[in-house]
Parts: structure tokens; sequence; C-alpha cells
């Protein structure tokens, strides 16, 4: 299946939000809940590619290609991901003009600081820890655990009370025992939960500086300016923080970026590869590959062909 405009039209399209970098979704809080369950059409404005701070159990009613990280795959109904906080993530499907998918989405979002409110108050959740450590690199999950994990977020829904908070342990408990071959990673990692609402801040300010900038000059300076520090004490907190160092992040925004341009459209290597910041093409092919294991050709060639 080929995700990209057969009519003609990628040109027009160019300018789209489909085509921009990925933004940051700011979540509600709802005081009522301790976590945000909704269901969404496609296309919509909660189908678009973006990361949060926020981890999300999501639920595809639909088939198309994935990007989650850096890593594309086909998806079919029934597809059940849990993604990590801040990794960048977009479930495409091809629709003709004016088709909308009805209830096409279900997700659950909840805070890394929920989780461990509940695990100072509850310590038997600390069973869990493994689980969202993992979330960090986007975990799949197949069969049985997909099945009754899908049906289960869908009862969140359906509830209210405290059968709602029941059903979203049991949703975590599920997710957390899959057994072997029920579940895989889908990234080497991504940013990695936070626990401290400033370093959530300063990765916050510093993906959102990254993203908008993505076909120009992204400076370390510029960054660190915006954190109120130093370059020296931004790059060594950001490397505490995230996991990785800064130019990881940005290099790895504007591969997973140029990873959705190569899927959504047909347009050249070389304009693609100026489009997410990069003046030399041989750079970005290399760049490319040691991100995704393929060269840009064969990375929308498996494309199409899923």
């Amino acid at each position: 299946m080929r995700i990209d405009d057969s009519r003609g039209a990628v040109a027009a399209r160019r300018d789209s939000a489909e085509t921009r970098p990925a933004i940051r979704e700011v979540v509600p809080h709802d005081p009522r809940h301790s976590a945000r369950w909704h269901q969404h059409d496609y296309p919509g404005p909660f189908a678009r590619w973006n990361y949060h701070p926020e981890y999300e159990v999501h639920l595809a009613r639909r088939h198309g290609q994935y990007i989650v990280g850096g890593d594309v795959g086909h998806f079919w109904d029934g597809q059940l991901v849990l993604v990590g906080p801040n990794v960048p993530h977009e479930w495409l499907t091809q629709v003709e003009p004016g088709e909308i998918i009805q209830g096409s989405d279900v997700v659950l979002q909840f805070r890394h600081e929920w989780l461990d409110e509940c695990e100072i108050l509850l310590p038997e959740l600390g069973e869990l820890r493994d689980l969202w450590r993992r979330a960090r690199f986007g975990i799949e999950f197949t069969g049985g655990a997909a099945a009754r994990g899908g049906e289960t977020l869908v009862a969140i829904g359906e509830a209210t009370g405290v059968e709602r908070l029941v059903r979203m342990l049991e949703l975590f408990r599920i997710l957390a025992h899959a057994p072997e071959g029920e579940h895989r990673l889908l990234t080497d990692g991504w940013v990695p939960p936070l626990d401290d609402p400033h370093a959530q801040e300063i990765i916050g300010r510093a993906m959102n500086y990254v993203s908008e900038n993505l076909a120009g000059d992204v400076r370390l300076s510029d960054a660190a300016r915006m954190a109120g520090m130093s370059e020296s004490a931004f790059s060594r907190y950001f490397a505490r923080a995230s996991g990785q160092n800064f130019a990881t992040l940005v290099r790895r925004l504007r591969i997973a970026h140029a990873s959705k341009l190569l899927l959504q459209s047909r347009r050249p290597v070389s304009e693609i590869a100026f489009e997410v910041g990069y003046r030399n093409l041989s750079n970005f092919n290399r760049q490319f590959r040691k991100e995704t294991g393929r060269t840009p050709t064969a990375y929308r060639s498996r494309g199409a062909a899923d």
C-alpha cells in the first residue's frame, strides 16, 4: 500500500499539516480522571504527526502505515501500541476525498508523574516499572495480548469512578504480562520517561525548537539560551535528562520527519533531504541509513510494498 496522493496532488499538500514536522500535542487534564481516554475519527485534528510527554496506549481500528520514532510498518484493524513520552508517532491511512473513518482510533494518555505518585501509595505497582522503561522504544502488542488489551481499552471509556480505574489497571496488567511472542519493541529508544518536571519542560522546549527549525540551522547555543543555561550546562543536563545528546535528538527528529515524507509523497530524495535540514545528500543518505538501517530509497520501497 502506498501512502501518497495517486491523483497527482502531492505538490499541493507539501505545505499542509500532514507534511510539517512533528508538533507537541497538548494533552488536556480533566480533574475528574487520572488519565485521558478518547476516540477520534480519521482524518481529524488528533490524527497527526505529534509527540507529547504523556504515555499513550493506541488502538487502531483501520489499516495503513504507522511511524513510531523512526520505525515504519503496516498496521491492521486491532493493532495495539504503547508509546512512551516524547516519541513522535502517527498512523496513516489513504482515504478518498471527503471520506471519514468514524471512531478509527482509541487512545489512553497518562503522565509519568501520576504513575510515580500511584506507586508511592500502592507499591504493588512496582511490577509495572519494566513496562514503562520499555515504552520509550514503543511496544507493539499482537495476538491475545492485543485482543484483550484492545477490548479493555475500549471498556475504559464506558466506565466511571472506581470501575474506570480498575479497568485501567487491568489494561496495564495485560500489557506488562504479555506472553513472549505477543509483543515487540519498535525502535532503539527515544527520550526515556522523565520524572523531573523541570527536565520535562527543558526537553519539551528543545523538541519544539528543533521541530520548528528542521529545515534550517539548529544550534545548541540557541537551545541553551532558551533554557536559560550555558551551552556546557545545557548539554550535560540534556544528556542526563533525555538519555541522548542534543545532536542525536536533532538527527532523530530530522530522520523521523524524512521517513514520513518518503512514505507520503513521491518527492525526490534530494528535495526531502533539503527540507529536513541536510545540505549534503551523501551525508543525509549516510545518517538515514545509520538511523533506520536502510537507504532512503529502500525505505520508501519497503513502505510501498507494505
